[in-house]
């Protein structure tokens, strides 16, 4: 499969400070990649630079995706050729329904490939909405209920997983997805994410625990720390961080016997 996400290198700094220290990693088309890795290690500083965040600095490296750099372009020209981001922590929008958001989004994206787009038809989009929420097996009333307003941590990484559905994104990085979530939930949003699981989709899905990957099952696991990948492996590599931590990987990399 070709790569959709090849990352070069990278290094990043907030204010001055290097959090990210020369990663590299190649996530193909069709593939679940996780990254796991203490706090502190720069697992969400990564995510947020992969979609353009202003507040970090690429002061070496390359971001390629699709063969392309995009390193210059601003976060809503990664979204509009098919990069997405699931948040942590999903921000509230009060007086904007989830409906409505979702189909504000696919206009942009109409209007980026076609200026003179007149964006989609109402019914067009609601047989689209409906399409999705069934699939995801989403009552129905969630559409119209103010986005994350008064929202469980489960409902509002649903909402998440509603985007990619309708977005239909080449590349989607699942910031700790699972973090707040009750078992149920977990399973729910794996559930969505495992439904849109595909030959054109590449998943990059960053996560402190195991638990998620009981679920989502990843053809790779990179362990990050001190903002490199030091161990790669299959998805055993995440049932041996559960039972014996990180404190080999650790001492692999003062030895300098890591990845």
């Amino acid at each position: 499969m070709n790569p959709v996400l090849e990352i070069i290198n990278l290094h990043v700094a907030i204010d001055g400070k290097e959090i990210i220290k020369g990663l590299n990693l190649v996530i193909p088309s069709g593939e679940v990649h996780a990254i796991m890795g203490p706090n502190g290690t720069g697992k969400s500083t990564l995510a947020y630079t992969l979609m353009g965040h202003p507040f970090y600095e690429v002061t070496e490296g390359d971001i390629l995706f699709k063969g392309e750099s995009i390193l210059e372009m601003e976060p809503d020209q990664r979204s509009q050729r098919g990069m997405f981001l699931a948040f942590q922590y999903p921000v509230s929008i009060p007086g904007v329904t989830v409906a409505n958001f979702l189909r504000t989004a696919i206009n942009a994206r109409r209007r980026a490939a076609n200026p003179e787009d007149k964006g989609i038809p109402i019914p067009e989009f609601r047989k689209l909405l409906k399409e999705k929420m069934d699939y995801l097996k989403m009552d129905p009333s969630f559409a119209g209920r103010y986005l994350n307003e008064g929202f469980s941590g489960g409902e509002k990484k649903r909402a998440e997983i509603l985007q990619m559905a309708v977005l239909k994104p080449e590349i989607a990085v699942l910031d700790e997805t699972d973090s707040g979530l009750d078992i149920d939930a977990l399973k729910i949003v794996s559930e969505g994410v495992n439904a849109l699981r595909g030959p054109d989709l590449g998943v990059l899905l960053i996560t402190h625990y195991q638990r998620i990957l009981n679920y989502i099952k990843p053809d790779a696991v990179h362990v990050m720390m001190d903002g490199r990948i030091v161990e790669t492996g299959g998805p055993d590599l995440a049932l041996h961080l559960e039972e014996h931590g990180y404190d080999w990987v650790r001492e692999k990399v003062e030895n300098g016997a890591a990845a």
